[in-house]
Formats: structure tokens, C-alpha cells, sequence
């Protein structure tokens, strides 16, 4: 499933996926509450998504759902995430990220819930 996004919008998910690989801790508990079979499953697929982000393509609604909530754990929590060092280590501010991430998840939720309706239709 094909979704438009701005360049800042790829590029913060694109950041999000790879703190998981940096400052942020994983348990497999919260990999898989995420989506992801495993920690290694998260890692792992964290780099066919950040490529696949970068190159534009289309994602599945399971993949869109793992990478906007993957995104929004590392950036905001201190514990699991990167929290606090979100901004030394991304680039991205907390205000610029906050307001990022509030626009993806409007556009990728209307854009998942509107493929739903067409499959049901």
C-alpha cells in the first residue's frame, strides 16, 4: 500500500527504525506487543523498512502500523526508546518530530482505514 508522504515524514520513520539498532533498549515482550516476532525480528526487519522508506515503496498495513508505532515508542520513551537523547541522535527536535509524527499518523491511519473500507465494500 502506497502512502505519500514528505521527506521529513520517510525520514524520521526511517530514524526511528534505526534507533532500535542505537541508544534504544528492546525487550522481546515490547517487540512483539510492536508487531515484530522478536527483537532480532525487529532489527532485521527495521532494515527492509528503512530501505523501503528511502525508495518510496509501498508498505503493507501491517508494516505501516509497525513502523509509525516502532517510531513513536523510541522517540518518546526515556526507558525503552531514546527518549531524551531523541534530538542528539536523530537531528530532529521534539517539537519538529511531534508535530511529524501527529501529520503520519492522521495521513497513515485515513489512508488504512480507507483501504479497509474499499476490501469490506
Amino acid at each position: 500500500m502506497s502512502v505519500e508522504l514528505a521527506d521529513d515524514e520517510r525520514e524520521v520513520l526511517r530514524r526511528g527504525l534505526a534507533e532500535w539498532g542505537g541508544p534504544a533498549s528492546c525487550t522481546e515482550a515490547l517487540a512483539v506487543a510492536m508487531g515484530f516476532r522478536s527483537v532480532a525480528g525487529l532489527l532485521e526487519d527495521g532494515g527492509r523498512l528503512r530501505a523501503a522508506l528511502a525508495a518510496g515503496e509501498p508498505l503493507s498495513p501491517q508494516d505501516w502500523r509497525r513502523v509509525v508505532t516502532a517510531t513513536e515508542i523510541v522517540f518518546a520513551s526515556d526507558v525503552f526508546g531514546s527518549g531524551l537523547d531523541w534530538s542528539i541522535t536523530t537531528g530532529f527536535s521534539d517539537e519538529q518530530t511531534i508535530k511529524i509524527l501527529r501529520r503520519l499518523q492522521r495521513t497513515i491511519s485515513r489512508t488504512l482505514h480507507g483501504a479497509r473500507h474499499r476490501l469490506d465494500g
